[in-house]
């Protein structure tokens, strides 16, 4: 009798932490408190931009590496570059074509990048979007055979800008037997530490090296590239800002937890749920948070904050609360006390937007669009407008 009440308790537990894992009711948000952005870890007060740069924002980012997305690795022991195919009357002659295989060497391995990427004929090194793949390589069709609206390659070029991308499988094979496969053969001590790198830390690890790459292409305007990505590669483009500063900004479409969205306010995905499913994306001692979220010593406004001063925009859909559209605004509004510092004012309203109803004026920018969890030509287009504005008014 006594083992079959315990039993009996033992399944209340796990549906009680399931049905949190699934909490779409605003009424059943805990009261939760946000580490302090602009408080060191021993206390201080950070009132000026030099004690963000030299104190607050490297132990952030310590934070997050050690608990998170796991530690970034910068050395290699080489990186070459090889065109592999040009087209200078692409898109009908308005854009060129090149595609790019970048190539990093390490204790004898090496991993390659191929890179899609079009320029705008007739305009002087443009602007560029880069994209982190998540989805199927033909959504980055050099033939333009294939066109979808999560890249829609015409629509910026039109616009005057570069467009590029390249696929995460390249880096990292999304999936918890081969994700190992790629980046981390490079770098087999990653696999051992309890704060080492794993998928979303290689996908980030391989928009570096594109961004290596880009620094040696005078077709484009290296100082002006920003990082795109959906979903996880919403994630792993904000975490690409944090890491590597020569980002001029950031787009995360409907990046949900451990993207843009607070851990704290446990609705939709959770830790736990976000680390039972993808064991692979984020370091070991992340698992140590799942439905302890409280003593994780970050937050996901944290994460934003370390791309200031340069802009980011984030994006949600009505029909996608998994990504939790309320707790990602919150978390943009918390990071904007960081831009204070450098006198840059944010432009967000002052609750979150009705749908349609996009914030597209740098630093900060934001939108909730109808529909389903997607990138699409609408959100790039706010992406486009965003960029405009921050380009023009340098």
């Amino acid at each position: 009798m006594k083992q079959k009440i315990w039993m009996q308790l033992a399944a209340l537990v796990l549906l009680a932490i399931n049905a949190r894992a699934q909490n779409y009711d605003e009424a059943l948000v805990p009261k939760y408190v946000l580490p302090q952005v602009l408080k060191t870890n021993k206390g201080g007060n950070v009132k000026n931009i030099k004690v963000w740069e030299q104190t607050r924002r490297p132990e952030l980012l310590k934070l997050f590496e050690d608990n998170v997305y796991g530690e970034m690795p910068h050395d290699f022991d080489s990186i070459r570059y090889q065109l592999i195919h040009q087209d200078a009357v692409a898109m009908g002659g308005r854009a060129t074509l090149k595609e790019v295989d970048i190539r990093v060497y390490r204790l004898r391995q090496s991993v390659t990048i191929h890179l899609v990427m079009f320029t705008p004929a007739h305009k002087k090194a443009p602007p560029l979007f880069l994209l982190i793949n998540n989805r199927g390589r033909n959504n980055a069709d050099p033939t333009r055979t294939n066109k979808t609206e999560f890249w829609p390659a015409e629509q910026v070029i039109d616009s005057g800008y570069a467009i590029a991308a390249f696929h995460v499988s390249d880096l990292a094979p999304d999936n918890k037997t081969h994700y190992a496969d790629g980046v981390m053969r490079l770098y087999p001590e990653q696999l051992k530490a309890a704060n080492g790198m794993k998928a979303i830390g290689a996908w980030a690890w391989g928009a570096s090296r594109v961004m290596d790459y880009l620094q040696t292409d005078q077709t484009i305007d290296a100082k002006r590239i920003g990082v795109v990505g959906h979903s996880r590669g919403g994630k792993t483009a904000l975490w690409t800002m944090a890491e590597d500063p020569r980002f001029a900004m950031c787009f995360a479409s409907c990046s949900g937890n451990t993207g843009a969205a607070l851990s704290r306010r446990l609705f939709g995905e959770t830790i736990q749920k976000i680390n039972a499913t993808f064991p692979y994306w984020f370091c070991d001692n992340y698992k140590k948070y799942d439905n302890h979220e409280d003593e994780l010593p970050v937050d996901q406004h944290e994460l934003i904050a370390l791309s200031a001063p340069r802009p980011v925009y984030t994006t949600n859909a009505t029909k996608d609360l998994w990504a939790d559209p309320k707790g990602s605004f919150l978390s943009v509004k918390a990071a904007a006390p960081v831009w204070a510092l450098y006198k840059i004012k944010s432009k967000l309203p002052a609750q979150l937007p009705p749908a349609n109803t996009p914030s597209a004026q740098p630093p900060l920018g934001y939108h909730l669009r109808e529909g389903i969890h997607d990138l699409t030509a609408y959100d790039w287009d706010k992406f486009i407008r965003f960029a405009n504005y921050q380009y023009q008014h340098q």
